[in-house]
């Protein structure tokens, strides 16, 4: 019996700091709508879906910095976003700014939560590659994430979603080969995705003109070559003077781009995912059974012995 998932990314316009915790959410709700709408099963939403992006700021002061996190998800102001989801039958990945006092420490980090068509929490991933420093420097674009987020410690889990495998990621870990190899190898058969990225550089100008190809060829060569569904939804436009890149889209485990916003907008992409199509591509190029078992990739680093 053939399988599908029809997933909806919804791309954000720019999030102002001025904007409230209830205007962002009804924002939100309403792209929601829309995916549900349009027959989607899952939806994604960009990293920090509920701020602006803060790490262009140097900030000192605890409670203003924290102003930008969540305690508890979900709260008081995000609550209406999970009900909407439980009505409408869809569930989402969302990210966001993560606040843990657990441990009895407190721990920020960058997040995104997995939660079902019920409205109920699936999982959650914290952010493994960290961009940016703890200090602005002269002549480079302000990304502080390092100043305010701890490196994630939850490796790459992936969940089960209605009996489809979903691994999720981060902005910067799009990037990295390792993100899609590690859910790859627990078996991702989609992965979802938010960011927010600058459309220029102030340290390299001269690429500027590559940002668009440089945000879409790590995501369609990672769903290629580990032949998964790929996702991803930005923030876009003028968010507190800095212009952010967009270009949400998904991508097929061929490598295709299958579905791409046209605008900077608030704009909903949805796409039938066909997942017997992961099964079609292992067959041609990346049979993970015979090239990617685990053992044999600890065989490799015994025999290498150590650096």
């Amino acid at each position: 019996m053939a399988r599908h998932l029809t997933i909806a990314v919804c791309q954000t316009g720019p999030i102002q700091r001025s904007a409230t915790r209830a205007e962002t959410v009804d924002r939100l709700v309403a792209l929601l709508e829309r995916a549900a709408a349009a027959k989607a099963e899952v939806a994604v939403f960009p990293e920090m879906a509920l701020t602006s992006f803060f790490p262009r700021w140097e900030m000192e002061d605890d409670a203003e910095i924290e102003a930008f996190f969540e305690e508890a998800m979900p709260g008081q102001e995000t609550r209406r976003l999970y009900e909407a989801a439980a009505a409408l039958k869809i569930g989402f990945a969302l990210g966001y700014s993560e606040l843990d006092r657990s441990s009895g420490k407190t721990r920020r980090y960058n997040t995104m939560d997995l939660v079902g068509p019920d409205g109920k929490f699936i999982g959650r991933y914290r952010k493994m590659h960290i961009p940016g420093g703890t200090e602005a420097s002269a002549g480079t674009t302000t990304h502080l994430e390092r100043r305010y987020f701890e490196l994630g410690d939850l490796g790459f889990p992936v969940f089960d979603y209605c009996g489809v495998r979903v691994g999720l990621a981060l902005c910067n870990d799009r990037r990295w080969p390792e993100t899609y190899r590690m859910l790859g190898l627990g078996g991702a058969e989609v992965v979802l995705i938010g960011y927010n990225t600058p459309l220029l550089l102030d340290e390299a100008p001269s690429l500027g003109h590559l940002r668009m190809f440089h945000n879409h060829l790590p995501m369609q060569a990672g769903a290629y070559q580990n032949t998964v569904w790929v996702a991803a939804a930005a923030k876009a436009g003028n968010e507190d003077g800095q212009q952010l890149i967009g270009g949400s889209c998904i991508i097929a485990p061929t490598g295709e781009l299958a579905a791409q916003v046209t605008s900077l907008d608030d704009e909903v992409i949805v796409h039938r995912a066909d997942l017997d199509l992961i099964a079609v591509c292992r067959k041609v190029n990346f049979d993970f059974e015979l090239y990617r078992r685990p053992d044999q990739y600890r065989l490799i680093a015994e025999r290498a012995g150590p650096l």
